[in-house]
């Protein structure tokens, strides 16, 4: 299995599908895209890699 199958699997699996509801509505009804810090589609991805950084390191 590769590094990011891994990953994915350590997230929960009510996480994920939240995870995934949340970008579907910032895509489909949010803001149009903003600047690097004001841009909810990718507050959204840095919050999940952080997330998943803090799995790796604890």
């Amino acid at each position: 299995m590769s590094r990011s199958g891994s990953r994915k699997q350590r997230l929960g699996f009510l996480y994920r599908i939240s995870y995934r509801i949340r970008w579907i509505m910032l895509h489909l009804f949010g803001p149009a895209q903003l600047g690097g810090g004001n841009d909810p589609l990718t507050r959204l991805k840095r919050e999940r890699e952080e997330r998943l950084s803090k799995q790796d390191r604890g």
